[in-house]
């Protein structure tokens, strides 16, 4: 079975039925880079929301509903020209201020998808394993361009099984994966968010089964996904931060 693009459009926007949204749901899960299509396209819908959306809902000034009819074109132009200049103005300031906040308000959800899709593959998990951790700390280090470290959490039964690179809306995103006795998984996602951030408190988030506990750390957004109790999860991101800020 296959989607087509308006298909997919459908889904991100809440649009397609519930029948087809299911069968959807479970091709993507086993398409990446798909997933990765969609988080973008909700990333970019979230923006235009937060710009335009008070827009939408204001009503037309007195002012232009008094204009004489030959003045209509005239002034036509000058609104179109105007709202040229305010598009531009607010396309920067999108970039420059709604950019990181939407980076934010996403990074729990593309971090369980993350999860979702690659904590079950049993042949593939990771890209490199944790008997090349050197090089796996290295090689996502340059990719994401600082420096970063694989958490040890073995005094929480956790092993370190390896990492991959992913792709982002900020650019290359790393994944670290670990795996308990039970056979339990956690990944540990980090992201480059786009401009200046400030560092953040841990933050909770459940996408459906998968909890989520995230946090920015200067100019890095880190999320720390598995299928466990609020509880228990944030006692290993707990430890996680410490890690990372020792």
């Amino acid at each position: 079975m296959k989607f087509s693009e308006s298909e997919l459009h459908a889904y991100v926007d809440d649009q397609l039925p519930a029948g087809r949204r299911t069968a959807l749901e479970a091709l993507l899960t086993q398409s990446p880079d798909e997933w990765t299509r969609v988080v973008v396209y909700r990333q970019q819908n979230a923006a235009l929301r937060t710009a335009f959306g008070p827009v939408l809902d204001e009503s037309v000034p007195e002012r232009l509903r008094q204009i004489e009819p030959r003045k209509r074109y005239g002034t036509r132009l000058a609104i179109a020209a105007s709202w040229l200049v305010i598009g531009g103005a607010i396309g920067w300031l999108a970039h420059a201020w709604i950019g990181p906040r939407v980076a934010l308000q996403t990074l729990p959800h593309e971090a369980a998808i993350a999860h979702a899709v690659y904590s079950p593959e049993v042949r593939h998990p990771v890209e490199v394993g944790a008997n090349e951790q050197e090089h796996l700390v290295n090689w996502l280090s340059k990719r994401l361009g600082a420096r970063l470290n694989a958490p040890l959490l073995v005094a929480q039964g956790y092993e370190l099984v390896g990492g991959r690179l992913l792709p982002g809306e900020s650019g290359a995103v790393a994944q670290f994966m670990y795996q308990d006795a039970k056979g339990r998984r956690l990944t540990l996602y980090v992201s480059r968010l786009p401009g200046r951030q400030r560092d953040t408190a841990f933050r909770f988030s459940q996408e459906d089964r998968v909890a989520v506990f995230y946090w920015i750390d200067g100019s890095l957004g880190y999320a720390l996904s598995g299928e466990l109790p609020k509880a228990e999860l944030l006692e290993i991101a707990t430890v996680v931060y410490r890690q990372i800020n020792p």
